[in-house]
């Protein structure tokens, strides 16, 4: 962490320059998102004409900015883009799955009790027939905390049934630092954790609050096109099947087991859990699969420093959405992502715009439009991996990610719990404002993993996703609160998500100029934040310090 007087130091330069930071209009945010989630952008889905159309409006808007391009090197020149090779897969055809005990059989319909993902192991066929079941718990294992879920059970032709979150969950304390996920919780490490182990497939258990959101988010995220990060061996990283299935669904499996859900559950909340085969039960799925390798793209802008142009100060926020799906009760089919992420991406650019027309800060600042978010962070995940700027010289970055498009709010938040100077940097800059940082109400949700700047902070780099407040100036927390679970209810991943006039922009306006000042502070300083002591990234960070005290 930095030292108390560069943390004072730094905050005093951050109060000295908020008298002088640029008025954000709200009406241009407002404009932004409007266009990025209009019809015409079609969702901005991942190799669609709606990814065309949404990268030349961000290269239009950071030209006109007067940023400079810096994509990747073309002969010798940086492009406005990053290409990311991707793996696209594709479910094709008729599908037919059914789950059967020996002497009934019952169809499962896609969307309906199951949420099938297109498989991404390399396989174009998928045929299943009458694959046992075995119920691994919450699939976790975790030598440091003395955990194993699996007792050495072979998965190698069997369908495993894991429950989402960690065993914690339920009852809000234990050895995975009670409602807040970890890693282990998260639906990416079950299937992953599955793969490493053999399985034949995962059947991950829906419920809505551990999940943190309800069916509709689950099938509109893995009934469409997927998509994955290039790889040499897709075997190692996916099994030949990955659903999600509804509780009920689940439930129904145990009892032609003649086995008890609810039993198996608080059983598995226990160090002491063994896998539990279920007896007879059997899984059957049949469908094609179209697999290719597609290139999607990044959007990189730069404000070159003018003292320090290789240290670089960055914002980010994912570009895409889930395109076109299946049509809700209105019968509208475009998942525009007004808030997901046109919020963001307006915010993005406005900050960029900033950045332009003020004089050169002293480190550069790099503005980063990120791919495939929706489809598992791979846009950032492949930045972090083919930076186009070191990382060890990354100063730090802010992502931002589904803001608030109402009112201002007295406090602030930002996903997880993580601690690091950015946050103490951040929370100085509210104060000054009058506002409080409020920790993540929803711990157990696991957001900390869930938005890009994940990628980069498992790598070492000081980074925070930005949240806005649910304490409404107007309302109160019953209002924002309020507002943030109707949201999630029935416009988060789904078509409801529409840019609606009645939008004030007036928070967001407020709080882009808050992370301008943030960013600008850092950009001037020649401080190095880093995470706390205790942090699980401090490491990897350290582990390049040689390099910044050259």
């Amino acid at each position: 962490m930095l030292k108390p007087s560069a943390l004072v130091l730094l905050t005093a330069v951050a109060t000295a320059h908020a008298a002088d930071a640029p008025a954000f209009d709200a009406r241009r945010l407002a404009q932004d998102v409007q266009v990025l989630s209009s019809d015409a952008y079609e969702g901005r889905a991942v190799a669609t004409p709606g990814e065309t159309k949404t990268i030349a409006y961000l290269v239009a808007q950071f030209k006109a900015a007067g940023l400079q391009p810096a994509g990747d090197l073309v002969k010798g020149k940086r492009a406005w883009t990053q290409d990311v090779p991707l793996g696209r897969f594709e479910i094709t055809g008729p599908m037919a799955m059914s789950v059967g005990d020996g002497k009934t059989t019952q169809s499962w319909t896609q969307g309906s009790e199951i949420a099938v993902r297109a498989a991404m192991n390399g396989a174009r066929q998928v045929a299943i027939e009458n694959a046992p079941l075995v119920f691994v718990g919450y699939g976790v294992t975790a030598p440091e905390r003395d955990w194993d879920d699996f007792k050495g059970v072979d998965l190698k032709g069997k369908i495993a049934v894991v429950l989402i979150n960690d065993p914690d969950v339920e009852g809000g304390e234990g050895d995975f630092g009670g409602k807040a996920m970890t890693y282990y919780g998260r639906w990416t490490y079950k299937y992953e954790e599955m793969a490493r182990r053999g399985a034949l497939g995962t059947l991950i258990v829906h419920e809505t609050a551990p999940a943190s959101y309800g069916w509709a988010t689950v099938k509109n995220s893995n009934t469409n096109v997927m998509y994955d990060i290039a790889r040499q061996d897709p075997a190692s990283a996916h099994s030949l099947l990955e659903a999600w299935i509804q509780a009920d669904a689940a439930a129904g499996l145990f009892q032609r087991a003649g086995l008890d859900f609810a039993a198996a559950k608080r059983q598995a909340q226990l160090r002491a859990f063994q896998p539990l085969a279920l007896p007879g039960v059997t899984f059957s799925a049949s469908f094609a699969v179209d697999a290719r390798v597609i290139k999607s793209k990044n959007v990189a802008a730069l404000r070159r420093g003018s003292a320090h142009p290789d240290q670089y100060v960055m914002y980010s926020a994912h570009w895409d959405h889930l395109g076109i799906g299946q049509p809700d009760a209105t019968g509208h089919a475009i998942y525009n992502g007004a808030v997901d992420n046109g919020t963001g991406l307006a915010a993005l650019l406005a900050l960029g715009r900033a950045y332009g027309a003020h004089p050169a800060p002293k480190r550069s600042v790099l503005f980063l439009a990120v791919t495939a978010e929706e489809k598992g962070l791979l846009g950032s995940e492949y930045y972090a991996s083919n930076p186009l700027y070191p990382l060890d010289q990354t100063v730090g970055l802010i992502n931002m990610d589904a803001l608030s498009p109402q009112g201002p709010a007295r406090n602030f938040t930002i996903s997880g719990n993580a601690r690091l100077d950015l946050l103490d940097l951040l929370s100085a800059k509210a104060r000054a404002r009058g506002l409080t940082y409020t920790p993540d109400p929803q711990p157990e949700a696991g957001k900390f993993f869930r938005s890009d700047h994940f990628s980069l902070a498992k790598r070492g780099v000081p980074a925070i996703s930005f949240g806005s407040g649910n304490d409404w100036i107007d309302g109160g927390v019953a209002a924002g609160q309020g507002d943030k679970n109707r949201y999630t209810a029935v416009a988060y991943h789904q078509p409801a998500d529409q840019f609606d006039p009645r939008w004030t922009f007036g928070g967001m306006a407020r709080d882009v100029a808050m992370l301008y000042e943030l960013g600008l502070n850092l950009a001037n300083s020649a401080a190095w934040p880093n995470w706390s002591a205790d942090s699980e990234f401090r490491k990897a960070r350290d582990a390049s310090a040689e390099k910044r005290n050259k």
